[in-house]
């Protein structure tokens, strides 16, 4: 008895418990279907009133055939309208267009031919064009040894020759074999130099600035940029690229000396140093000494 009694207690607490779920979730459906947002209420509302209006105007079919008319007339409208001038198509000019590669190749290959022909036709003018006979370009006897030697000490270490453009200076007996394996250019140098001087070109090989000598340093030393060279123009100092530029000499049979002015011989290179001679007094430059 008392079993049948909690069985049936149980299965009421079921039920009511099934009822009570039902109705909350039918609570919770009326809620939501209450609670709709103003914005869903006036969609539906235009969604409404547009298949109102497409009731009253008629089915479908006269939708589209109102669609139909309203293209057609816009046609029409077109149709009606002053006909378009177009403007006659001309060709561009191909140079408009710009280069082809080809083009480019072609005209660049003839500009450097001409370039080429061109200089080697301005050396075949220069070499059978008439040398200067005398001054600045020819080859010019300078004088017995022995006089510019006396020149030489008269000016206290140097002797320039204003014809020439040249500085001429004494080279030590003691370093022409250093000089032989030095200088790239010495065959050319070799006969004054075994005569105990060296003819050097007076502009300085930076800007192309005449060189003053220093009688203190016994130097050249450029006013323009600060380069200094040694008494046979070798490069001690400064932004000179090399040394200074020198010209051929010969001796001839009557021991005198002809410098050849129409050749001029770039100067040794920045370092070569074969008198080993050094200031022998005060700079005329503020930035002498060092390299």
């Amino acid at each position: 008895m008392a079993t049948s009694i909690v069985i049936g207690l149980i299965v009421l607490a079921l039920l009511a418990i099934v009822v009570l779920t039902a109705a909350v979730r039918r609570g919770d459906t009326r809620s939501a279907i209450g609670q709709l947002s103003s914005e869903t209420v006036r969609r539906d509302r235009s969604t409404e009133s547009t298949a109102a209006s497409v009731g009253s105007e008629g089915s479908g079919r006269a939708v589209e055939a109102a669609a139909r008319a309203q293209r057609s007339g816009e046609l029409v409208a077109l149709k009606e309208r002053a006909p378009v001038e177009y403007t006659p198509y001309v060709p561009p000019d191909p140079e408009t267009l710009g280069v082809t590669r080809r083009q480019f190749l072609n005209r660049s290959i003839t500009a450097m031919f001409g370039l080429a022909l061109s200089a080697f036709g301005a050396a075949v003018i220069a070499q059978l064009w008439p040398r200067p006979t005398e001054g600045f370009g020819a080859r010019i006897n300078v004088g017995r040894i022995d006089d510019i030697k006396r020149e030489i000490a008269t000016g206290s270490g140097f002797f320039y020759y204003p014809q020439g453009r040249m500085w001429i200076t004494e080279y030590p007996a003691n370093a022409v074999l250093k000089a032989q394996s030095t200088y790239t250019f010495y065959p050319k140098v070799e006969a004054g130099l075994q005569a105990g001087v060296v003819a050097l070109f007076q502009t300085c090989p930076h800007l192309g600035c005449r060189v003053p000598e220093c009688k203190t340093s016994q130097w050249f030393e450029c006013p323009c940029h600060g380069s200094q060279y040694n008494q046979v123009g070798e490069k001690k100092a400064g932004p000179a690229p090399r040394g200074m530029d020198r010209f051929p000499m010969q001796v001839s049979a009557a021991n005198e000396l002809i410098v050849d002015t129409g050749d001029v011989i770039q100067g040794p290179a920045i370092g070569t140093n074969t008198t080993g001679q050094e200031a022998e007094g005060p700079h005329c430059l503020s930035s002498g000494g060092g390299h």
